[in-house]
């Protein structure tokens, strides 16, 4: 007779169960463990035999902590909101809250079965009342210190899924979920200043037990480099004269090397800079537009891969350099991105292999800016800024100046009024906005007079409702509900609207490590006092693909609670490990 492992399975599971044997008592925190593994996603589907290798390690060293002593707390839970269940609702006819309810309680099977030590007494569901009530908290805190905020700027389109994604979410120019192409759309979106917070999670970084690689992707995905920012001015025809004048407006440019001022020769705009449209000549307005359009359909990612062939075109307008004076064309090309510095590029052909490539098919100038070796280049580049017209090499393929080169030159350029020095980010503000139903619907309220106006806490939570028209628009379907949708203002009492985009999943998971440990409490999100004696996590483990968006969004928001002084740690998690790893 073979090993009887299911009858000896089964009667051990229920006896665990049955004497409590994985509650954890919170009294006893002088030696703890708090293990987390990132919880399950049941809007997607059912467990597979690849999230064992995620769960089943993770519970094998929290009992191997146990046996050494360790008062351990290994909660689980479900991040239930998401748009798989939304498609799959549309498709089926379905409802996204019934499919979600049934995953979840599958998989708490699924999970049961593989012995794990999990504390369900602390369990959290994102998409029930009890918890997105809170989620709607987190965003009214950073509504209130001006890092939530709503604008109209160019998005990530997915025309499937008919929503907007954020960056992170972009993978190889596709929608992360469903794979299609992603393509740019102008819309009036929410967004959390995370920008605001760049600096300090790349100081950190250092100080965390993470894979050295997750850090250097964080690291990359943030971006930071110093830079000049220069103000170039418009040339504009009068027709009425047939004369060039120059125009008042501004094009600023951020750039990490103003010592190749000098070799500028032409400019460009990104397709979406909204200067297009203004300086762009009628002799080339339908070329530009059909260059626009165009460019709607690529990804990032596509726009600015090295080996991408160079395309542009003429918007029939100039620009003038500051330090010579000279008259510079104005293109509009795809590999600058609006979204990306000033969406503005001074080109130096010379020195610059992208440029250079650019230049050499639309038959633009190359003009070299020459230094002769052995001179001291710090002081040729002042002089070169004193004396208008002086010529001055960037050394592109012999060196470069000094760090203290650049900066006397940026402070050149700022006594001269027509630049200043600036750091500059590759990391986005987080766009949260989604045009869908299941999700967490956004506790803001819109009123003529008063403008956005936040939920008043005490009326959270804005619940979502369950009758709502899921058909596809590319509106939220919460605008459908107009018992939803329509409402008072709470400042004047005027009618008002409810905002009907919902948030991003990733809002979800951005705080839940902290609802565990007291994930009943309905008067605040968490247990402050609890929180802090068990946080930040001991071990966090998932997956690595979750380096640029979970693990950046969670770090963004513990600090802001922390500096709001809701918590008094940091980081919230601190030792990393991915799970095959």
């Amino acid at each position: 007779m073979g090993y009887p492992f299911k009858q000896i399975e089964e009667k051990w599971k229920n006896k665990w169960q049955e004497t409590n044997q994985f509650k954890t008592d919170f009294s006893k925190n002088d030696k703890k463990k708090y293990v987390l593994v990132m919880f399950s996603y049941p809007s997607g589907d059912k467990l597979h035999v690849g999230h064992w290798f995620n769960y089943g390690p993770t519970d094998t060293w929290a009992r191997f902590k146990k046996l050494q002593g360790y008062n351990v707390f290994e909660p689980m839970g479900f991040d239930s909101f998401g748009l798989p269940a939304e498609n799959y609702a549309i498709k089926t006819g379905g409802h996204p809250k019934v499919i979600t309810g049934e995953n979840i309680k599958y998989i708490r099977e699924q999970l049961r079965a593989i012995g794990a030590m999990y504390d369900w007494d602390h369990e959290v569901v994102t998409s029930n009342e009890d918890y997105y009530k809170w989620t709607q908290w987190v965003f009214l805190q950073l509504f209130k210190k001006g890092l939530a905020y709503r604008a109209n700027a160019p998005v990530n389109w997915c025309p499937s899924c008919s929503t907007s994604l954020a960056n992170e979410q972009v993978v190889n120019g596709e929608c992360e979920r469903c794979g299609t192409d992603v393509e740019k759309k102008n819309l009036t979106q929410w967004f959390f200043k995370i920008t605001d917070y760049a600096d300090r999670m790349l100081k950190n970084l250092p100080k965390l037990n993470w894979p050295e690689k997750t850090k250097s992707m964080q690291e990359h995905w943030i971006g930071k480099s110093h830079g000049t920012e220069i103000d170039f001015y418009l040339k504009k025809k009068d027709k009425k004269k047939n004369t060039e004048k120059d125009e008042k407006e501004i094009m600023k440019v951020l750039t990490t090397r103003p010592d190749t001022l000098y070799g500028v020769t032409y400019m460009v705009l990104a397709p979406e800079h909204p200067l297009v449209e203004k300086i762009t000549t009628d002799e080339q307005k339908e070329d530009v537009q059909k260059y626009i359009d165009k460019a709607k359909h690529e990804s990032d990612l596509e726009r600015t891969a090295l080996n991408k062939e160079k395309t542009g075109i003429f918007t029939g307008a100039y620009a003038v350099n500051p330090v010579n004076n000279n008259k510079i064309p104005i293109w509009i090309a795809d590999y600058v991105l609006v979204s990306y510095g000033t969406g503005t590029v001074m080109a130096v052909p010379a020195h610059d292999e992208r440029d250079f490539e650019f230049a050499k098919k639309f038959n633009l100038d190359i003009k070299k800016v020459i230094l002769e070796r052995g001179t001291n280049i710090e002081d040729e580049l002042i002089e070169a800024y004193t004396k208008p017209g002086t010529m001055v090499n960037s050394e592109m393929f012999d060196g470069t100046p000094s760090t203290e080169g650049i900066k006397k030159v940026t402070e050149h350029l700022e006594n001269q009024k027509i630049g200043k020095g600036t750091i500059q980010y590759r990391l986005r503000d987080w766009l949260i906005s989604r045009q869908r139903y299941w999700g967490t619907p956004i506790p803001i309220i819109h009123c003529e007079k008063c403008g956005e106006v936040p939920v008043p806490e005490e009326q959270l939570p804005v619940k979502l409702p369950y009758e709502v028209d899921l058909k596809v628009t590319g509106e939220s379907p919460l605008k459908s509900n107009e018992q939803f949708l329509k409402t008072t203002c709470p400042v004047c009492g005027d009618k008002a609207t409810r905002e009907i985009d919902t948030m991003d999943t990733f809002v979800c998971s951005s705080w839940y490590f902290l609802r565990y440990p007291q994930n009943k409490i309905d008067t605040h999100p968490f247990d402050k006092n609890r929180v802090n004696e068990w946080l930040p996590v001991d071990m966090y483990v998932g997956g690595s693909e979750h380096a640029t968006m979970h693990l950046l969004y969670a770090r963004f928001v513990n600090m802001v609670l922390k500096d709001m002084g809701f918590i008094n740690f940091e980081e919230p998690f601190k030792t990393l490990v991915h799970q095959g790893m």
